[in-house]
Formats: C-alpha cells, sequence, structure tokens
C-alpha cells in the first residue's frame, strides 16, 4: 500500500468514528449490516468501498509465512494485538467463542499478536485468557500492522471472501456479543446467497 492510499484510508477511518459510516456502494448485504450496528458495534465503521487487500506477510507459530490470499474464500475478523495490551486481554475471550461458534469454511478469527510477542508470552496469555479456539499469528517487524494503518491496539478488521477490508473497529468490544453475532451470521449468510 502506497503512502497515499494509507493516509487517505486512516482519515476514512477517523471520519468514520465521528460522522455517520458510509454504506459500500452496491451492496445490500452490507447497508443491512450498518443498521444492525448496536453496543460495542456502533463503533464498527464500513468502508465506503472495500479497501485492497494487503499481502505482506505474517508469520504462523512454527515462523511460516502467512498472508491473506492463504485464507481466501471466507469472511475474516483480523484482530491486531499485543500480550501487554490490558483490554487486548479483556476481548480476547470474545474472540475465542466466536471462533469456536462460527468458525469454518466460511468465517474465522485471525488475531495478530504485533510488535515484539515471543512465542512463550503468546502461549502464557492464551492460557491465562483460556483461548484454545484460535491460531497463533505474529508481525513481529509490525510491517503488516504499518501496512493496514493500524493505530493502537486492539485493532480489527473484517475482511470479505477476496481480502479486502470491508470494516474496521478500533478499541475492544465483546466479540461475542448478540450484537456482534448478528453481524457475523449475516456474513455467513451472505456467501450462501
Amino acid at each position: 500500500m502506497t503512502l497515499k492510499k494509507a493516509f487517505a484510508a486512516a482519515v476514512l477511518y477517523a471520519a468514520g468514528a465521528t460522522i455517520a459510516n458510509p454504506v459500500l456502494a452496491d451492496s445490500p448485504d452490507i447497508a443491512a449490516l450498518t443498521e444492525m450496528r448496536d453496543g460495542d458495534m456502533k463503533k464498527l465503521a464500513f468502508s465506503a468501498a472495500p479497501v485492497e487487500r494487503i499481502d505482506t506477510p505474517f508469520q504462523d507459530a512454527e515462523g511460516k509465512s502467512v498472508t491473506f490470499a492463504d485464507f481466501e474464500g471466507k469472511y475474516l475478523l483480523v484482530n491486531f494485538w499485543a500480550t501487554w495490551c490490558a483490554p487486548c486481554r479483556h476481548e480476547m475471550p470474545t474472540l475465542d467463542a466466536l471462533q469456536d461458534t462460527y468458525g469454518g469454511d466460511d468465517f474465522q478469527v485471525v488475531t495478530i499478536a504485533t510488535g515484539h510477542n515471543p512465542l512463550p508470552a503468546i502461549h502464557s496469555f492464551f492460557d491465562e485468557a483460556g483461548v484454545t479456539n484460535i491460531d497463533i499469528y505474529r508481525d513481529p517487524k509490525q510491517k503488516l500492522a504499518r501496512e493496514m494503518t493500524v493505530f493502537g491496539l486492539p485493532m480489527t478488521m473484517i475482511l470479505n471472501p477476496e481480502g479486502e477490508e470491508i470494516a474496521r473497529l478500533r478499541g475492544d468490544a465483546d466479540w461475542f456479543s448478540e450484537d456482534a453475532q448478528k453481524i457475523v451470521k449475516a456474513l455467513i449468510a451472505s456467501k450462501a446467497q
């Protein structure tokens, strides 16, 4: 992503936090999702158009290179977090429950520890939070986080099955709330149409 595109994306999301969220053009499913937002999901800002897929690699727990292309065909809830982040600790069990309930061929929660997060610290964090359903991914040099204009943690994005970003939520949220589940169920149902 060019610096110009990154800046434009940052401006779009900053504006989305203070004004009514724009709806993706020609997408009745996204329009319906926008109407569903309530509770913590009120912070979920839908982009005016899908944001180009970022193919910057990140790592799995074994250190293998992974990109969003590896998940093509399913909606992704991508969460950037860190072991030292208190709000991340608060929301991680809800992300785990979301993956346990809805994870499969059409949807997956992908949490990416960005920055200095050694594997033992991640394992300890997951053990303390009771996380058992989420795979470990890392962005140790924060290259992916920079490319995706992650300013502050936690930061969560929804990517469509083509890997394009369609929504973003800054800060923590209850991702297993009734409101969040309605949105995830609607995303999964849209794949069946």
